[in-house]
This record gives structure tokens, sequence and C-alpha cells, in this order.
């Protein structure tokens, strides 16, 4: 049974989206890293305030997590029964990012902290380019670690994340 779930993956994969979803399904707290990591004005926080925060998140019993925030992921991973990496297309992701930011610009999203609303930011979208060849190895270096007995879930294509919900729908009901 799936009651520690986290979600990672580059920026634009859907995080987000499916956590809400899971959320409603599951009847688990939704936390969104976004919202617990930024501060008003875009402000990050001390790096042992955050991991102490991270220790405090992961303290309860069921939860869903967005969100990857390298410095703690490792935390975040020995706790969660279950990860499901949305490992999408670069393509994929730009082109959300860019249509989130249209959408929003100037608005703060629900899951983002007051006093951070959508702006242009060169480096975020460089972030999200170079997802694949910087920050996708640690990923798999770090899932490396995650032990076989808890559920690892990689999601390639939004075809395998509609199947992944409906076999999700499907359990809860029957």
């Amino acid at each position: 049974m799936m009651q520690r779930i986290l979600i990672i993956g580059c920026s634009g994969a859907g995080k987000t989206t499916l956590a809400r979803k899971l959320s409603d399904l599951l009847g688990l707290e939704l936390i969104h890293l976004d919202r617990e990591f930024w501060r008003p004005g875009w402000t990050a926080p001390d790096l042992d305030d955050w991991y102490a925060h991270n220790e405090e998140l992961i303290a309860g019993e069921s939860w869903i997590m967005d969100g990857n925030y390298g410095s703690t992921l490792s935390l975040r991973l020995r706790r969660a029964d279950t990860v499901i990496w949305l490992d999408l297309s670069r393509r994929l992701c730009l082109w959300r990012v860019l249509w989130r930011l249209l959408w929003n610009y100037g608005q703060v999203r629900p899951e983002m902290t007051e006093g951070c609303p959508e702006r242009y930011d060169r480096e975020f979208l460089r972030y999200v380019y170079e997802f694949p060849e910087k920050h996708r190895p640690r990923i798999v270096e770090k899932l490396k670690a995650f032990p076989p007995e808890k559920s690892l879930h990689i999601l390639r294509t939004k075809r395998e994340v509609a199947r992944f919900l409906r076999e999700v729908r499907r359990s809860r009901a029957g």
C-alpha cells in the first residue's frame, strides 16, 4: 500500500498534476516541496534549515511529496515507500514550462509560496533544458540505492502516466 509517495522529475514533467490526482484518489496529505522551499520574493532558505524542515516533513506516516531538491533527495528517498519518477522528454517538459509561464505569468500558482509569482527566469529555463544531462544522472545514481522491497515506478510518457493512474484507480475500486 502506498503511504509515503515521492514524485520526482524535471520541471514540467507533471509532478504536481500527478500528485494532486493521487492525493484525491488515496486521501493522502499533499506536500508541494516548492511551497515548502521558497520564501516570498523567491528567496531560498538556509540549507541547514531546509534539511531540518525536510526531517519534519518526512516524519509523517503518510504523504505525497512532489519535487526534487537534490540537496535533500536522499533523505526523502530513505523515508518514501513509493517513488514515481516522471522521466519525460526534454521537449515535453520545456513546452509545459513555457505554457505554464505564459498562462500564469505574474500570478502565484496554488502550489507555490505566496509572494512567488510566475516569472521569466532564464536560469530556470536553462535548468529544464540541461536536466537530462546534468540532473537526470544524479537521480539515476540515487535510485540505484532505493531498496528493491520498496516500489519504484519510472514513467517515461504521458501514456504511461495515464496507465499508472488507471491502475491505481482500479486497485482502489477492487
